[in-house]
């Protein structure tokens, strides 16, 4: 983008006081094309908005969570202290698809499902570049929910809203992009990169095998990115890399939309709204029965590994880690955030304690990653972060490791069903041969 475009943008006055709104009690963070300003920060008045773009900024983003003061945020803060400081947050789910037709299908699928749910308060964006996101305010759910004060369930709730949403539309939204290509797996195959896993079997009531649409690897909630005090584009934002602003759409038009409408002086600022606060109570239902579904996220690997009692004393060197691991750590340059979240349950579950994967993964993302992420962003995934809890996503999950350009051809990987198992092997073999614990 070149700074006349950005600059006269963000000039309209109607996208200034739209953004002022709607940053309203929310953490702000600016972005200087590839780096990210200090937080916290707000916005308070409309002429901010190009103060900062003349200074260089490119692009506006805010917080989920809505809080009392954000500029009182720490990265020290404990969770007790930012749920006294949180006085609500919204629900912004985030559809994660490189190709923005499939997008658009799963976008609408997802508003109609909430629609059926009960919740009127429904809203909708364009991401800026192939995705969109969809909107529940606050105020649609219940203060309360069996016995709880609702702004204290986060990132719990909305995660849990996520998975019910996902659960609930995977059948039809394969069956929906499979009619959009006109019944031609190959071509979805060709579109997205992925062979074999995107193709599952399901036997029908003759018992018949009857192959089915997978899209889990190329296309869904993007959940990873609910998590406190994480960030998405303000409306009406720019994007770096696509030059596009983040335009409100009318959630009942997600299909006839066109990246064109979104080109800067191409469209007007209405009185639509995201995430409009001033609704009624709607989406009590829709939370209730989230929180009800029992989602079966990995549960069987989990299970599966558990049962075979391994004794760690220490933290298994990195000799032993996957060719996927040593990729992802000798730096990339997409998906950096689900490499986090990869190498911090990796580590948890290989014997490291919290403080030695702290201080390697922040030296991982100084000196390997071409971009950095923002220090704060690691440090708030570590907050609640118990080692050993979780596997990272298994294997075969491509939506991380082939995504991230670290999918491994190791003989070993066809063996193993998650990256732990294959460290595992390793070391205990090389444990028997040594006749001493490595560690």
């Amino acid at each position: 983008m070149d700074k006349s475009t950005i600059l006269k943008h963000y000039k309209r006055k109607e996208i200034q006081e739209a953004m002022i709104e709607h940053c309203r009690d929310l953490e702000v963070g600016v972005r200087y094309g590839e780096s990210f300003g200090k937080r916290p920060d707000i916005l308070n008045y409309p002429g901010e908005v190009i103060d900062l773009a003349v200074k260089g900024v490119t692009s506006f983003h805010c917080s989920e969570e809505r809080w009392k003061n954000p500029l009182q945020l720490s990265s020290e803060m404990s969770r007790k202290e930012m749920e006294e400081l949180r006085s609500g947050w919204d629900l912004v789910l985030d559809i994660d698809c490189k190709l923005i037709d499939y997008s658009k299908i799963c976008t609408d699928l997802i508003i109609r499902f909430l629609n059926y749910t009960g919740v009127k308060a429904v809203s909708c964006k364009f991401s800026g570049n192939k995705g969109f996101h969809i909107g529940v305010p606050f105020e649609a759910f219940p203060p309360k929910i069996k016995g709880v004060e609702t702004r204290l369930l986060f990132p719990e709730a909305a995660k849990k809203i996520a998975f019910y949403v996902k659960e609930n539309i995977k059948e039809e939204l394969g069956r929906r992009i499979l009619e959009f290509e006109g019944g031609n797996i190959a071509a979805i195959k060709e579109k997205t990169g992925f062979d074999k896993e995107i193709i599952r079997h399901e036997k029908n009531e003759f018992g018949d095998k009857v192959a089915k649409l997978n899209v889990e690897p190329f296309l869904g909630i993007d959940t990873i990115l609910i998590s406190p005090r994480h960030l998405y584009r303000a409306p009406y934002s720019l994007h770096e890399k696509s030059g596009l602003a983040s335009i409100i759409i009318d959630p009942d038009k997600v299909l006839q939309f066109e990246k064109k409408m979104a080109e800067p002086g191409e469209f007007s600022v209405g009185e639509r709204k995201f995430l409009d606060r001033g609704v009624q109570e709607s989406a009590g239902k829709l939370l209730l029965q989230a929180l009800d579904f029992e989602v079966k996220e990995e549960e069987p690997e989990e299970k599966e590994f558990r049962g075979e009692e391994i004794q760690i004393e220490g933290a298994i060197r990195e000799e032993y880690f996957p060719p996927c691991i040593k990729l992802i750590l000798n730096g990339i340059s997409d998906g950096r955030k689900r490499a986090v979240f990869c190498l911090m349950n990796f580590l948890g579950k290989t014997g490291w304690d919290k403080k030695e994967i702290q201080e390697y993964l922040l030296r991982w993302n100084k000196e390997k990653n071409p971009e950095p992420l923002r220090e704060n962003y690691i440090l708030s995934q570590l907050r609640y972060f118990k080692p050993g809890e979780k596997l990272p996503p298994n294997c075969d999950n491509d939506g991380y490791y082939k995504d991230m350009g670290a999918k491994c051809e190791d003989k070993l990987c066809g063996k193993v069903k998650n990256p732990v198992n294959y460290t595992l092997i390793k070391w205990k073999r090389d444990r028997k041969l040594n006749q001493s614990p490595e560690s």
